[in-house]
């Protein structure tokens, strides 16, 4: 059984979600069948599980998604590591000492994510610039329109690299709001739609312009 075609789906099922077999077959140009082997495969490697859902008349259907091991076959920088130093940072100085460090790596990012970003002639550029880089962090980033709304996106995680550390401590996802908001500028309305930690499979941010959608 093909381990690049057993990736495909995993990253299928971390970049769109729960999804049925043959849904995961049509992204991937091979048949159901072909699919619903991969899938048992993984259930038994514990990467996925499914759940049936009753949709109408008829058989229920059979939603596939990542385990929480699933979600480990994806890099987060080093997870271990980072809950021991948040540990021994928490026990040596409070929470004070974590706020401290978090502060601190986000005036750093600052100044990177400034950099790429402000040389962009629109919003929707800003973002694509931000998304590379997120995506260079790992992050596994993209820039959606929003349809039916001017000037509106949707920047999308489907994967969070330091996961470990935030699910430790919130305080790192309220910092990358605040920083995506600085680098953005304040003509800019952000909101967090989906959150990874909240159950969803992914963060998602609403991004729209202040004076176009006061328009």
């Amino acid at each position: 059984m093909s381990d690049r075609t057993k990736t495909r789906l995993l990253t299928a099922l971390k970049t769109s979600g729960p999804q049925t077999a043959a849904d995961l077959a049509k992204g991937q140009s091979v048949t159901a069948v072909a699919a619903r082997q991969h899938l048992d495969s993984l259930q038994q490697e514990g990467v996925v599980e499914f759940r049936d859902v009753k949709s109408g008349v008829g058989r229920p259907k059979r939603i596939w998604r990542l385990t929480s091991a699933g979600h480990q076959q994806f890099p987060d920088n080093h997870s271990r590591l980072i809950l021991s130093l948040l540990d021994g940072l928490r026990s040596q100085h409070g929470e004070a000492g974590v706020e401290a460090l978090i502060t601190h790596r986000e005036r750093e990012m600052q100044v990177a994510y400034t950099q790429a970003v402000s040389d962009q002639p629109d919003l929707e550029a800003k973002l694509q610039a931000l998304a590379e880089l997120r995506s260079s962090e790992g992050y596994m980033a993209e820039v959606l329109p929003v349809e039916g709304e001017a000037s509106s996106f949707l920047l999308i995680e489907n994967h969070c690299s330091i996961c470990a550390a935030a699910s430790a401590c919130q305080g790192f996802c309220r910092s990358e709001m605040r920083l995506f908001q600085d680098v953005l500028g304040d003509g800019v309305e952000l909101q967090r739609t989906e959150h990874l930690l909240s159950g969803n499979h992914r963060c998602v941010y609403k991004v729209r312009q202040k004076n176009l959608a006061a328009a």
